[in-house]
């Protein structure tokens, strides 16, 4: 229950205090005047278009152990686990092992031990991602400071004491999910069997029949992601100017604010973000309600894929382990 509730108080009270002055009229009246729909519903397709690269991606991690799930199984296996991630972080990647399982007779061992590998090629991408990032801009950042007498100590200085709070609350929480997942998979490994085929799923890697299509998988993922942020820029007036540097430098920040644990990184999320868009000379209330608006939308197409996935898996013909045989 705590494990439950305390991600979503800490997202809560992130938002509540970010948005303790705005009113729900506000909210909407940006969605009927400010945003241009247009370039929201071009964005949409890349945020779909990543989670069919890692269904993809996932069902070839699996194809060296032998286990060969339906393609449409796995897309909506992975349509499933960001909806229910919602509700409970992390669950969505135990989610949709055990929905390879059902349907599909799928060794769910061997689908967790893939997923955690994911995970790893992710991190990875990831961090050589952001340091091609912080790398091209340091020209830009060395400019910006210079023309505009930007002052770090300045900035620091106008950072609330409650900013600082926030942060390092995001800092402590992020810490102690990552000693309690480490504690998960310490007590996990203690069941040899199921050890046996989890150290075979993280190992699948290594036996790819096609090593290069695995590393498109991953590159397309990503900038799937990138276009369906980037692209929100040109839905408003204060941000259509920035470009694709500062939506890359965003981007960047907010896939290491979204591994705090929140419901859709929620709270870090727009903390984070909102931050980089001050920086970049986006007042603090267009930039609040920018990643407030970009992320309720983004966060209800998950849930529309979650139920479209429920939708058709319950048509779907399982194929148990006998089956397979």
């Amino acid at each position: 229950m705590v494990k439950v509730a305390l991600p979503l108080l800490l997202a809560g009270a992130i938002l509540w205090w970010m948005y303790r002055g705005f009113t729900w009229d506000e909210f909407v009246g940006t969605l009927r005047g400010d945003v241009r729909w247009g370039w929201m519903l071009l964005s949409f397709p890349f945020g779909i278009s990543a989670q069919v690269f890692r269904a993809l991606r996932w069902r070839q991690a699996l194809e060296p152990l032998g286990e060969h799930p339906r393609t449409h199984t796995c897309i909506n296996a992975v349509f499933l686990s960001y909806a229910s991630s919602l509700l409970v972080p992390r669950l969505g990647e135990v989610l949709r092992c055990g929905v390879l399982s059902r349907y599909e007779g799928t060794n769910f061992g061997r689908s967790v031990g893939a997923v955690v590998t994911e995970r790893i090629v992710d991190m990875s991408f990831v961090f050589l991602f952001s340091l091609f990032t912080l790398l091209a801009q340091i020209p830009f950042f060395m400019r910006f400071f210079a023309e505009t007498g930007f002052s770090l100590g300045d900035f620091l200085r106008g950072f609330t004491s409650t900013g600082y709070l926030v942060t390092g609350i995001c800092l402590l929480v992020l810490v102690v999910a990552g000693y309690l997942m480490l504690h998960r998979v310490d007590v996990f490994s203690r069941t040899r069997g199921v050890m046996a085929d989890f150290a075979a799923g993280m190992m699948s890697v290594r036996r790819l029949r096609r090593p290069l299509l695995f590393g498109c998988y991953t590159v397309g993922i990503w900038i799937s992601y990138y276009l369906h942020f980037y692209l929100t820029f040109y839905c408003f007036d204060y941000t259509e100017h920035l470009g694709a540097v500062a939506a890359l430098v965003a981007f960047v920040v907010g896939c290491f604010a979204v591994l705090v644990p929140t419901p859709n990184g929620a709270g870090p999320w727009h903390f984070a973000v909102k931050t980089v868009l001050v920086l970049y000379g986006v007042a603090a209330a267009d930039a609040a309600m920018f990643v407030l608006v970009v992320h309720t939308l983004q966060t209800l197409l998950m849930v529309v894929l979650g139920f479209y996935a429920l939708a058709v898996l319950a048509f779907t013909k399982r194929i148990t382990t006998y089956n397979k045989q």
